[in-house]
């Protein structure tokens, strides 16, 4: 019996989101991402594989994740499956959701915000992120589709 099962990065339509994941950060910011060369699906699995977290949601009433690495899923304590399909409100807990929410405003208005904030695990673990990105993704026609985020710099709480 044969296994089909591709990685996350190995996927065509996740090879194109990493893409538009580098292209809208360099778009907003100026700066790169990732220093990475190579075919797509290269790109796709140096992105996936980064010391970095990032994560995206798409543009839902309530946004779901649409993109996780392999750091982000670590942080959460959650498979590509499970985080693929979370709110992505559900990574903050209740007491911080304004705070969320006003962010995620300020970066559609001005294309990309520096945040900080608590940050909750699937397992109730919370961590505190420092000095994080926040932008807006644009698909290969400049339209909004989403938004997405990038750190290193987190610790957990006790």
């Amino acid at each position: 019996m044969t296994n089909n099962i591709q990685l996350p990065w190995q996927q065509e339509t996740v090879i194109r989101h990493s893409l538009r994941l580098l292209r809208s950060f360099e778009y907003w910011t100026g700066r790169s991402l990732l220093d990475v060369n190579g075919s797509a699906q290269e790109i796709a699995q140096a992105m996936f594989a980064a010391p970095f977290a990032l994560v995206s949601h798409g543009t839902e009433p309530d946004p779901i994740f649409n993109y996780g690495n392999r750091k982000a899923l670590e942080l959460w304590e959650l498979s590509w499956q499970d985080f693929t399909k979370m709110p992505s409100r559900k990574t903050a807990e209740e007491v911080v959701q304004q705070e969320r929410s006003r962010l995620l405003a300020e970066t559609a208005s001005k294309g990309f915000s520096n945040f900080s904030g608590v940050r909750i695990s699937s397992t109730g673990k919370r961590f505190y992120i420092k000095d994080g990105i926040l932008w807006n993704l644009l698909d290969e026609n400049d339209r909004y589709c989403g938004q997405a985020a990038v750190y290193c710099n987190y610790e957990f709480m006790l």
